[in-house]
């Protein structure tokens, strides 16, 4: 057991540095207002941008397919075969999409650890924007590909460092669409007008922009209208979707050659029947209606203006994702702390999941927020920002 003293210290030195992660326990479903170690406090930092993760349509569905499926997959789908509810959901994210095929994983993380090995080996050259999401990196890691950073949502400097490896035997560019911790958009028609002059594979990762971006939410491809231009779609359902998977668009090839060569799909029972159909419920929602998403940009755009008035920093965010920039780390969970204490539930988030000296506070606007719930937290973010000195 001695070998293992240094987790003590470890564990210490993220104490005093501000960076141990305090997971609270919420006591009910997600909502505008949820209950937190028993206190009901107002949720700004959950990723179910347009309420659904509550919704009764997809509480019945999930209900409707228990009954129908059981709660257990029993095994991977390719040793004990796949339902009829998998395959109508991708069926349903391929016309939502607007692509030929999709395939569906147990988690976005899942789906990023799936692809990128799949498509690129140690021959092969991966460009990754330097801000890209934890399951990107683990991805490119796993590839065993030589990874090249370029600067964060920089055409000119992707270009620069792709035209210097030209001996690889492929090139992959890989982007978040919406960047989860900034909130800003990659600038993806330039990102593929450069993989179309370097003959370069493209993927984007459009976790935060499902549900947000595009028409009803179809995503950062639809926003800019590059149908038919992206090679790779990877989407998670756990964030607007408000229930749990992932999965990638694409090709029918690019699906048939993952069911064959993607190890989470094939070594990792897939997500149950319930929560499949309820992703299905989420889908057809969206494919019926713009209403939540609409609601969702009402509700960021009064958000961001009146916070920016009174004098927080949320520097460069183009989405809902709301960063209320402090600087040190410490100053930021103090923050958090004490807007719980008013009842307001926003975590503080410091190294590594951003760099040392940009802690911030992370507000995530939902369709389930009403006018009174934005209003009521502004007040009190700014009551909180001058007690601490955050503001003038």
């Amino acid at each position: 057991m001695s070998s293992l003293n240094f987790i003590h210290e470890e564990l210490e030195k993220l104490k005093e540095d501000g960076l141990f992660i305090s997971i609270r326990t919420i006591e009910g479903p997600q909502g505008a207002w949820i209950n937190v170690d028993g206190k009901k406090v107002l949720n700004l930092c959950s990723n179910n941008y347009l309420g659904f993760a509550n919704n009764e349509k997809l509480k019945s569905a999930s209900k409707k397919a228990i009954d129908a499926y059981g709660v257990g997959p029993a095994a991977v789908r390719t040793i004990s075969g796949t339902t009829t509810v998998h395959c109508d959901l991708e069926r349903k994210l391929a016309q939502f999409k607007g692509v030929e095929s999709t395939i569906s994983f147990q988690s976005g993380f899942c789906a990023n650890l799936a692809v990128v090995p799949a498509i690129v080996g140690k021959k092969d050259v991966i460009f990754s924007d330097e801000l890209n999401h934890a399951s990107i990196i683990d991805g490119c890691r796993l590839s065993g590909a030589k990874i090249i950073r370029y600067e964060h949502c920089n055409p000119r400097d992707l270009r620069g460092k792709i035209s210097y490896e030209g001996n690889a035997e492929r090139r992959l560019i890989i982007t978040d669409g919406v960047f989860s911790m900034e909130g800003d958009i990659a600038p993806l028609p330039e990102i593929v007008k450069i993989a179309d002059e370097f003959d370069a594979i493209t993927m984007v990762d459009d976790a935060h922009g499902e549900g947000v971006l595009g028409k009803g939410g179809r995503g950062i491809v639809d926003y800019f209208n590059l149908h038919g231009r992206v090679d790779i779609e990877v989407g998670t359902l756990s964030k607007a979707f408000g229930v749990v998977g992932g999965y990638v668009a694409g090709s029918k090839n690019l699906t048939d050659y993952l069911a064959q060569k993607g190890r989470p799909f094939l070594f990792s029972s897939a997500v149950t029947s319930s929560d499949v159909a309820a992703c299905i419920a989420a889908v057809e929602i969206l494919m019926e209606s713009e209403t939540q998403v609409k609601k969702l940009w009402s509700n960021a755009a009064l958000f961001q203006e009146r916070i920016k008035k009174i004098g927080f920093d949320i520097g460069k965010t183009q989405t809902p994702i709301t960063p209320i920039m402090v600087g040190d780390a410490r100053l930021a969970k103090e923050f958090s702390r004490k807007l719980y204490e008013d009842g307001i539930f926003i975590q503080s988030i410091g190294y590594p999941t951003v760099p040392v000296g940009k802690a911030r506070l992370r507000a995530m606007l939902s369709a389930a927020h009403s006018e009174d719930d934005i209003l009521w937290a502004v007040e009190y973010l700014k009551k909180t920002g001058k007690a601490l000195k955050i503001l003038n």
